[in-house]
């Protein structure tokens, strides 16, 4: 593989920030060796695996990263410690987009809790609807992995994992208030006795915001009043253990979205834009879920699970606009232990979904089926992953996908990791059926990825570096034929298979901890292309780096993270970078009760997130919280 990293003006400082993430490497070995839990992942194999074991590029957000580093959505939290880019149309609730390794939004698979989630007409998930409350951990697969999760894992697969109950009970409950007029607060129980185990948790959040469109934009969306949310959610997971080895599980994730937003209309008799109605996204989600785990022997480990996930959107102004998708999933997965150190799992999926509303009057339906193999196996220094699927479509027919990883422990510490993958992204519903712009007959975009990575670990430090390329073809796209010879007859424009892109670019991660201090940094370069024309696409910028730095003093603590954005195309210009300081500080008064004070973009900088569009300027918050566990 060859790559060709940007080069621009900005490419002295981005060096500058790569180098230093490298001096991370020897800080790392005056660190103490802490002897802290590998995480267990479900995400890698589809089969819970030590995060050291995985071959593919995992990374964990863990509970009290989501709760002590300032973060205040669940795509900030994946943008400072994934590596996503994300775009949003103004500040919290507006819509967002987000890339993966230079993908699409509509290339990444969200699951909560292994069921997939998510508009099927847009074709993504809608992380303004998500509360990071409901949270115990984020799982991110960075990579391929449409042999094990199907259409869409083109960038990657990003796993919610909701909280869930063991042992005594224990409450947790924070309160807080910030600028823009905002306020939250949250509540959860969790526990577990007698067989049983449970874990509940409702949140509200609501803010003023300000206007979503910058003054005097080109689209003419501007209207200066404020633009504020309201989300409420809730979780609900009850397990039951009739015997050792045996659990029935039901899960329930809910949430209400409703946010003003500006937009237009255009009315006659002049249809000039006029956004002075009250522009509004209602958004409805949820996501139920019964399952059975057992282990049927030592050699064998069954999993039945059924799951329907509902995505109701109804947004407009004077009139509104409803799309609604149904999914129900079937999953039927069996581990398999073949021997010390090697495992094989086999799975079949059915997956069906419904689209309807004012547009999809007719509902229109499609159904996919899946047959699943995965392997994993260690063999002294040297692991193996492997994944094939075949998925059978009702609307564009049948796709096979698969990966091949492996790994090499060069030493105790250090593990060099080598994986290829082929892909696919479905057509959304809207590719297929959307009236006058769908066409039934469009192919899957289809993509091949490698990469290969170096990954250090000792005690409380690590550090990584991985370098990919993904090569995609048949990239989904608007086509505008004005006279309908490559459209059908009667249309303006159509979707269509238009061109190739060339995704490619490296990673480096780093963290270190000793004494009271945690560093972590990561810093993304990337670069996204038509591989046609080399335009570079749309939103993507060649880089974006973050650092977190905390001190924790017993009682006290403080922190500071630095995110900065490079500069990225967006419609017909390019929007220049942008940094961001975020400040915070905890005291914990009593071992039960804390206080946390944060100051989100400390600098005020003015933001632009997508063309025409503007973020939060300074925003101070302070939360008073509440665990029976102690911090």
């Amino acid at each position: 593989m060859s790559f060709h990293l940007p080069r621009s003006g900005s490419f002295g400082r981005l060096s500058a920030c790569a180098a230093a993430v490298a001096t991370l490497f020897p800080l790392a070995a005056l660190a103490q060796q802490n002897n802290q839990l590998d995480p267990v992942i479900v995400t890698g194999t589809r089969e819970a695996q030590p995060l050291h074991a995985s071959v593919a590029d995992v990374v964990v957000i863990d509970s009290d990263t989501l709760r002590d580093s300032g973060v205040d959505t669940v795509e900030e939290a994946l943008r400072r410690y994934a590596g996503l880019q994300v775009t949003r149309t103004g500040g919290p609730g507006q819509s967002s987009g987000y890339f993966m390794r230079g993908a699409n939004t509509t290339g990444t698979v969200v699951l909560i809790d292994g069921v997939r989630v998510g508009s099927a007409t847009l074709g993504q998930a809608e992380f303004e609807s998500m509360s990071l409350a409901q949270i115990d951990h984020i799982e991110v697969l960075r990579g391929p992995a449409s042999g094990l999760y199907g259409a869409d894992a083109v960038g990657g697969v990003i796993n919610i994992i909701t909280r869930h109950g063991s042992g005594k009970p224990q409450v947790t409950a924070s309160v807080g208030a910030g600028g823009y007029e905002s306020g939250e607060g949250d509540a959860s129980v969790t526990g577990g006795q007698n067989g049983f185990d449970y874990a509940a948790s409702v949140s509200r959040e609501t803010s003023q915001g300000v206007s979503s469109v910058r003054p005097g934009a080109a689209n003419g969306f501007y209207n200066p009043d404020d633009d504020g949310f309201q989300r409420t959610a809730g979780s609900l997971r009850l397990g039951f253990t009739p015997a050792e080895g045996h659990r029935i599980g039901i899960n329930v994730n809910a949430s209400q979205l409703n946010a003003q937003y500006d937009s237009a209309e255009y009315n006659p008799p002049d249809y000039l834009p006029d956004p002075s109605p009250d522009f509004r996204n209602h958004l409805r989600t949820s996501m139920m879920a019964v399952d059975y785990r057992g282990r049927l022997s030592d050699l064998w480990t069954t999993t039945l699970q059924y799951a329907n996930n509902v995505d109701d959107s109804k947004s407009g102004g004077t009139t509104l606009s409803r799309y609604k998708t149904d999914r129900d999933q079937f999953t039927w997965q069996n581990a398999l232990s073949l021997g010390t150190g090697q495992h094989l799992v086999a799975a079949y999926e059915h997956l069906r979904e419904q689209v309807s509303g004012d547009v999809f009057t007719d509902k229109p339906v499609r159904s996919n089926n899946a047959y699943i193999l995965g392997y994993s196996g260690t063999f002294g220094a040297t692991s193996l992953e492997a994944s094939a699927r075949r998925d059978e479509n009702s609307a564009y027919g049948g796709v096979t996908t698969g990966s091949l990883g492996a790994s090499y422990a060069l030493t105790d510490t250090l593990k060099l990791r080598a994986l290829v993958g082929k892909t696919f992204r479905a057509p959304t519903f809207n590719d297929l059926y959307y009236p006058q712009y769908g066409v039934s007959t469009i192919k899957p975009e289809e993509g091949r990825s490698a990469e290969i990575g170096l990954a250090w670990q000792s005690g409380g430090s690590s550090a990584s570096a991985t370098v990919y390329r993904n090569n995609v073809s048949n990239l989904i796209g608007y086509d505008p034929d004005p006279n309908g010879t490559d459209c059908p007859a009667g249309y303006y424009g159509c979707a269509a298979n238009t061109s190739k892109a060339r995704l490619q670019g490296a990673t480096l991660t780093a963290a270190q901890r000793w004494g009271g201090w945690n560093v972590h940094a990561t810093a993304d370069f990337l670069d996204a292309k038509d591989a046609t024309t080399g335009v570079r696409l749309s939103r993507r910028a060649d880089h974006q780096e973050s650092v977190a730095v905390d001190y924790d003093a017993g009682a006290w603590s403080a922190g500071a993270s630095l995110l900065d954005v490079g500069a990225r195309p967006d419609g017909n210009g390019n929007l220049g970078d942008y940094a961001v300081l975020d400040l915070r500080a905890s005291w914990r008064f009593k071992p039960m009760w804390r206080l946390d004070f944060k100051v989100l973009n400390a600098a005020d900088r003015d933001i632009q997130p997508v063309r025409y569009y503007q973020g939060l300027g300074r925003q101070a918050w302070v939360y008073l919280r509440y665990d029976t566990k102690g911090f």
